[in-house]
């Protein structure tokens, strides 16, 4: 026979079960706000039935039930949205820094408009032209001059500023290689946490929580792959270098290299280079320098070599501004300045119309050609001296009367001079003009722009919407939560009742039976 409390301990664990389902929807309306926070749920099962005792049913069919309890406190969330969330999340740190980079060098060509270089360069193509007009004007000759040096302001301005970004992005690499150290070192150490009380019997459902919260945002600057380990902790490998191996993880750090003056990126002491997520496009946005060491007339020599879109970009400039310098100069050279015209017993100035900066500042009567796009400096000669440009070509017995224009129209010409392609490391790849050549390359940049700009795009539709797949299943609905608790309530009220209703029971057959005759 069963015992006459039965159902007040059946009633009894119908209230702490629907006590502790209270606690969880509360946990979960409290933290309905908080950063990478799973729902939880406390799920419930009928505790284990008894025979009911008794003188002829030991072999009766069904058993007596004793009433739920609570077997765990289950986070909701799947593994898959997880990795997929993840894989999208790499996807778009890359192109969103990648995006990022190209859009400062967008800012800083700030094409097309009227103060980028093309129209700089134009202005002095016309004023070669106008000077074509009246070799002898003075005034055409000063504006030729300015413009001339407004040229070659412009490109160390914007080499300048290249230059600038690239340090920018340096420093953000160290940023994001600490901030990447830092991270694994926080999943290391919540790993330890999980670790010591998973073998207790403990489910530390906001220690993992928080975790994934780290994993997610280490996501999105490196490529990770996350696999489970013992009592509860989780193994990261980043491109299939182990970063975090159950309570330790391996070291990341940004070291400056000696030769190139860059960052280097290290993980766990060797060499690391990324190729997927944040960290990826914010190096290859900077470029990546590969150091060689060859031999150069006997002697070893380190060759440093950059690849990347600032230091193509950064190439490709200096190959504009080297081949306009010598182009221009190696007609200047062959003209004739009013110098020339008005001292025909004199040999010739043979002056180049731009001098390297470095060159000059070593000699200042040099003739070295301009090797960099920031080094164009318009020879001192013609500073000090507007009729040192030579605007005229020499004619029978190498003189040329004032008025001679044909140097100058020569040179406004270069604009659109096909110039051959070479294999030299200033000279252009493809056969081209001065003009089309930076006309490509503006053009190129606005490609790489929009296709970066679209894959970012791309990238971000997709992240949201796993995203919001994932908050599908793990979000707190703050809806769902109150009518769980009101649910949860009334079951509460239901397994009091029971228990006043065994009260009255007993307050009957314990107080009211067995008093016949009182």
């Amino acid at each position: 026979m069963r015992s006459t409390f039965h159902l007040l301990e059946v009633s009894k664990r119908g209230l702490f079960a629907q006590q502790n389902a209270l606690n969880v929807t509360g946990h979960n309306i409290a933290n309905a706000n908080t950063e990478g926070y799973t729902r939880q749920r406390a799920n419930m099962q009928a505790t284990r039935g008894i025979p009911v005792p008794g003188m002829n049913n030991d072999r009766a069919p069904g058993q007596l039930g004793t009433g739920v309890h609570v077997t765990d406190l289950q986070r909701l969330r799947e593994d898959f949205l997880d990795v997929q969330f993840r894989n999208e999340n790499k996807r778009y740190g890359y192109w969103e820094a990648k995006l990022d980079a190209i859009q400062k060098i967008e800012d800083i060509m700030n094409e097309p408009s009227e103060t980028g270089l093309q129209k700089v360069m134009d202005e002095m193509w016309k004023a070669w032209q106008d000077l074509s007009q009246d070799t002898r004007d003075t005034s055409a000759r000063a504006v030729l001059r300015e413009r001339s040096i407004a040229v070659a302001d412009t490109f160390a301005s914007i080499y300048n500023h290249l230059e600038e970004v690239q340090r920018d992005l340096d420093n953000v690499l160290g940023v994001k290689v600490r901030e990447v150290d830092s991270l694994a070192r926080q999943i290391a150490e919540l790993n330890n946490q999980i670790a010591n009380v998973v073998p207790h019997g403990y489910q530390p459902n906001d220690l993992y929580d928080q975790r994934d919260v780290l994993l997610d945002k280490l996501s999105k600057i490196v490529s990770i792959n996350v696999t489970p380990g013992d009592n509860g902790m989780v193994n990261v490998t980043i491109e299939g270098q182990a970063l975090v191996t159950g309570r330790t993880s391996v070291a990341m750090e940004a070291v400056q290299n000696q030769t190139t003056g860059l960052l280097d990126i290290r993980l766990g002491g060797a060499e690391f280079i990324p190729t997927d997520g944040e960290l990826a496009g914010i190096l290859e946005s900077r470029g990546i320098a590969t150091v060689e060491t060859v031999e150069v007339d006997g002697q070893p020599q380190q060759v440093v070599t950059y690849t990347g879109l600032l230091p193509e970009f950064k190439k490709n400039l200096d190959k504009l501004a080297v081949n306009l310098a010598r182009e221009i100069n190696d007609l200047h050279r062959t003209g004739l300045s009013l110098i020339d015209i008005n001292n025909p017993g004199q040999a010739p100035q043979d002056l180049p119309f731009f001098v390297d900066a470095d060159a000059l500042a070593a000699d200042p009567n040099t003739k070295e050609y301009p090797t960099g796009a920031n080094k164009l400096v318009v020879n001192p000669a013609i500073i000090a001296s507007l009729d040192a440009i030579a605007a005229a070509r020499p004619e029978a017995g190498g003189t040329a009367p004032e008025g001679n224009n044909k140097n100058a129209l020569a040179i406004a010409e270069l604009k659109y001079k096909v110039i051959p392609a070479g294999t030299g490391p200033h000279d252009f790849s493809e056969t081209t003009t001065l003009d089309d050549f930076y006309r490509n390359l503006i053009g190129q940049l606005g490609v790489n722009g929009q296709e970066a700009e679209r894959n970012t795009l791309n990238a971000e539709s997709i992240l949201s919407t796993v995203d919001n797949n994932r908050q599908s299943v793990s979000g707190v609905s703050i809806d769902e939560e109150m009518a769980n608790l009101i649910k949860f309530q009334h079951a509460y009220n239901a397994s009091a009742r029971v228990m006043t209703s065994m009260d009255e029971i007993l307050d009957k057959v314990i107080n009211g039976m067995g008093r016949v005759g009182l």
